[in-house]
């Protein structure tokens, strides 16, 4: 391939993860805002016992999916406007801003992504245990009080492991960021990278969600409860978004091998090798925008819940407008 052709396919590349990357960026931070949103009530309104929107008992799964989204909040604010403006943009990346621009990037990018991932198991897992026709598993499923405090667990554990990846991570001569031990680099790669970011969430959720799916089956033919349908919904829910997962993990986990077998780590990515990377970057991120997008089509209580806050917000911002013109009116 020519010195041309290879220019010709970089500015392609790069001019993909900055329109691919905005546009994400733009409805991530609005679907996980209003996914807070609606979990945060969903959360508040079971430990109150309120009865309006059909589920009488706790659920933990709400409490998941909150962290979850906080999470991905996290990750789209930060490490992926770095990854437009660093990668697509191609601001210089120096040892002066190694800390902004590398170390801590990727410390959020991992501990958010894993934190999120972690979330959504947990719920898949809960969501498995209460469907189940087994008073022995039903049982199972936590408290809301012990189950904040496997989150915070969960916070605590995935923050204290990943602070070896920012603390490894440098400024290469090329000017980017790669991992300065070579002996940590393969742990990085096939653990960290392959390992819990792909292969751990699509086993765990293709095995509890297909598990999940049959009991919801059997379950709508013998059971007629009050609480069946919001459950129903919120399985749903989380079904699709293992979906979601898997779909998103598949492609990023097959670049990042393809990356590995051909040794492009740590070394200058030109032509079709940075087109997959950036491929594989984009599907990291893709489960942390799609997930309000997946919840607000499938399941009517979240749709409902969602427009309650936005009709809400509309009323709030009206009544604001009326406060300003009185307040600014001539006197007469």
């Amino acid at each position: 391939m020519n010195n041309a052709s290879i220019d010709e396919v970089t500015f392609i590349a790069h001019k993909l993860i900055i329109t691919m990357g905005i546009i994400m960026y733009v409805f991530g931070l609005i679907g996980n805002a209003l996914n807070i949103c609606v979990f945060t009530i969903w959360c508040r309104s079971h430990k109150q016992g309120n009865e309006n929107n059909g589920n009488n008992r706790p659920s933990n799964s709400s409490l998941y999916l909150l962290t979850s989204s906080c999470a991905n909040f996290i990750l789209i604010i930060y490490p992926l406007l770095t990854r437009i403006v660093y990668d697509g943009f191609q601001y210089p990346k120096t040892p002066n801003n190694v800390i902004f621009t590398c170390k801590l990037r990727y410390y959020v990018l991992h501990t958010s992504d894993l934190i999120s991932l972690t979330c959504i198991c947990m719920a898949t897992l809960d969501r498995y245990l209460i469907s189940s026709r087994q008073a022995r598993l039903r049982q199972l499923s936590t408290t809301p009080y012990r189950t904040k405090q496997i989150i915070l667990l969960i916070i605590f554990v995935i923050g204290l492991h990943n602070i070896s990846v920012g603390y490894y991570y440098e400024i290469s001569d090329f000017d980017d960021c790669i991992i300065s031990s070579e002996r940590y680099l393969y742990y990085y790669l096939c653990i960290i990278q392959i390992f819990f970011h792909a292969i751990f969430p699509i086993c765990f959720l293709s095995v509890f969600g297909t598990l999940t799916y049959k009991q919801l089956k059997l379950s709508s033919r013998t059971t007629i409860q009050l609480n069946f349908h919001m459950d129903k919904q919120l399985s749903r829910m989380l079904l699709l978004l293992c979906i979601s997962i898997l779909i998103s993990s598949i492609p990023y986990c097959m670049g990042y091998t393809y990356l590995i077998a051909f040794n492009y780590i740590n070394t200058k990515l030109l032509s079709y090798n940075l087109i997959i990377y950036f491929i594989a970057a984009v599907s990291f991120f893709a489960n942390a925008v799609s997930s309000f997008y997946i919840f607000f089509i499938s399941t009517p209580n979240f749709r409902r819940q969602v427009k309650k806050i936005l009709q809400c917000n509309s009323i709030f911002f009206e009544k604001n407008n009326q406060i300003n013109v009185i307040t600014i009116s001539p006197t007469v």
